[in-house]
């Protein structure tokens, strides 16, 4: 079946069985894990484990009152435009089973800021709920100054119902490119940012395919700006990558790649960062998590949290608690009394 109506299907029927508090308690008693050992507070919030929902997944905030019933830690929404998006034509969702991969062409699909903050109005959170915002994907934005605007709006318009907000700069998908990786758009997109008043931590989403003299220049800005984390990483849109497997059939040159295919490059970029800022930035890692061993490299390479979208729609919702399970085991076993012990201990030894 195609994908896309199948996505399209799980978030409709997560939007209805969300409103039940009694199937939410059902959900939670089947799913849910929970050990004060993956407990920790980051940048203010509270996390009752590392693993979140990565942005992509719940374009609309249609899934926010059922989602921490499956045990996720945190979700993260979007990505949230400005405006309404159609998206691109499709078909724009691929599958790659012997890679354990999707391929994702939306470009930015959503219902737009106003409609999705309306959506959000007096909804209590159990979990953080991280938004992911960028620039509407349109013919207008391909002015830099008309992009910027535009980022603003939707800053303004969803930071009054997030935890946290990412800024979302490596999208692969919209017209234009990814402008903003350019050192002087950074610099002017987060010049303007930066004037809007909100006490609300702030990420930046980052490409796995930038190379490590484009990282060096963008961790140098980022560090004059209010930006407190990085996610790493998103998309990745090269096609040479060893981990596509020989006999996939189904490559298109069309969009970017996630799960498994993409896991090396974001850990390699999770990695780099922490071993050159420390704690600079709170770390947030994504791409290919499929087990716990992939959370747990994550972490001890730097990453307080980590999210995950791929994994969950090949294996299925009992992922994020057996995830949960598996990584508290893990830690123990390695005599660490809470997950923030573990956060950079392999980095920091090379």
């Amino acid at each position: 079946m195609d994908p896309e109506n199948i996505h399209d299907r799980m978030i409709s029927s997560g939007s209805f069985f969300g409103r039940f508090s009694i199937i939410r308690k059902f959900f939670s008693i089947v799913f849910d894990y929970k050990n004060p050992i993956l407990n920790q507070k980051v940048l203010g919030m509270d996390f009752i484990n590392p693993i979140g929902l990565s942005a992509g997944f719940d374009k609309n905030a249609e899934l926010t009152e059922l989602l921490p019933s499956i045990g996720f830690g945190f979700i993260e929404i979007g990505s949230v435009t400005a405006e309404y998006c159609a998206g691109n034509p499709k078909p724009r969702l691929w599958r790659m089973q012997l890679s354990e991969s999707l391929i994702v062409y939306y470009g930015l699909k959503n219902d737009g800021a106003e409609k999705i903050a309306k959506r959000l109005e007096n909804k209590k959170h159990h979990i953080p709920l991280g938004i992911n915002i960028a620039m509407t994907n349109c013919q207008n934005n391909l002015d830099i100054n008309n992009a910027i605007e535009d980022f603003k709006k939707a800053f303004d318009i969803m930071k009054s119902h997030a935890d946290y907000i990412t800024i979302n700069i490596s999208c692969p998908n919209a017209l234009g490119g990814q402008p903003f990786i350019k050192p002087e758009n950074l610099e002017n997109l987060l010049n303007i940012l930066d004037k809007v008043e909100t006490d609300k931590p702030r990420f930046i989403k980052l490409s796995p395919d930038l190379q490590k003299e484009e990282i060096d220049i963008i961790l140098n800005i980022l560090k004059n700006h209010k930006i407190q984390g990085i996610i790493c990483s998103n998309l990745t849109k090269n096609r040479d990558n060893k981990k596509i497997h020989q006999n996939e059939n189904n490559i298109t040159d069309k969009g970017g790649i996630s799960g498994k295919v993409v896991r090396d490059l974001s850990d390699d970029l999770l990695k780099y960062i922490y071993q050159r800022e420390g704690k600079r930035f709170v770390l947030i890692g994504v791409g290919g998590i499929f087990e716990a061993k992939d959370v747990y490299k994550k972490i001890r390479n730097g990453a307080s949290l980590v999210q995950l979208i791929t994994g969950m729609i090949f294996e299925g919702p009992s992922l994020i608690s057996n995830l949960n399970q598996d990584l508290a085991y893990m830690l123990k076993k390695d005599g660490f009394k809470n997950i923030k012990e573990a956060i950079g201990i392999d980095a920091n030894r090379d």
